[in-house]
């Protein structure tokens, strides 16, 4: 898999992203002597804060870079550089919790057959991810603009909707506990550049068949689109719309 993050602008720039998934911790609810995997675990702070509880937790990630930032960023826990598609531990795993990581796997069954492999006996699945119609407003524009423009825009993401996912779970051995979807709006940091930030963290694939030097007046065009809906009070907001799980293994 192509590694495209920027994982120090990542942290600076879009904490965001973890800062919004903590209170998915709380619906995990590790407890001291658990071993709990978490899937994506980007550069480590919600990794972090599940190791708070006395838990044995190990972050995994495909990307090198966001490795690289977690093992910096928390050099006492333990990071692992793994597809989440397939994966092998030796032992199994109480939980495995995900936070805005799965919508990157187009493959979802794949990645839902090694959490099951991957899960001891009731084992728990934890997860948030974007749900369909998560970033609509973002992604009409995005596709209108590069249509417009003579390309053939292809979308990275994969938002489900909760009976579709639930459906994948229960194919794959898992009784499904809790599915939910519900908007976050989401103020992003930067009050100016927030929305071209955002364009370059997380919808870069997009724009990879443009040369670099072609993408600044699509970007903008983007921007101008998006200004009247998501630019309000001073400040760019993204219109997320998230999917909640918690699955438990039928074996």
């Amino acid at each position: 898999m192509t590694d495209n993050w920027d994982s120090s602008l990542y942290d600076d720039r879009h904490s965001f992203v973890w800062r919004a998934g903590a209170n998915l911790v709380d619906l995990l609810d590790p407890v001291v002597g658990q071993r709990i995997l978490d899937l994506g675990c980007g550069t480590g702070h919600l990794t972090a804060k599940i190791a708070e509880t006395g838990a044995t937790v190990i972050g995994l990630d495909s990307s090198t870079s966001m490795i690289a930032q977690a093992r910096q960023n928390f050099p006492k826990l333990t990071f692992a550089l793994a597809d989440a598609r397939d994966f092998r531990f030796d032992e199994p795993f109480d939980a495995v919790f995900s936070n805005a990581a799965l919508h990157w796997i187009h493959d979802a069954e794949a990645v839902v057959r090694s959490v099951a492999a991957a899960l001891g006996p009731k084992g728990r699945f934890v997860l948030e991810m974007g749900a369909r119609g998560n970033v609509g407003r973002i992604r009409t524009a995005i596709e209108d603009v590069l249509t417009a423009s003579g390309h053939s825009p292809k979308c990275p993401w994969f938002f489900p909707s909760a009976g579709e996912y639930a459906i994948l779970l229960e194919k794959c051995g898992f009784e499904v506990k809790m599915a939910q979807t519900f908007e976050r709006w989401t103020k992003l940091e930067h009050p100016e550049r927030g929305l071209r930030e955002w364009l370059e963290m997380f919808a870069g694939a997009w724009f990879e068949e443009i040369p670099l030097g072609q993408r600044e007046p699509i970007w903008r065009v983007i921007e101008d689109r998006l200004r009247p809906d998501l630019y309000r009070d001073g400040a760019w907001w993204a219109d997320y719309r998230r999917l909640r799980v918690e699955a438990v293994s039928c074996s």
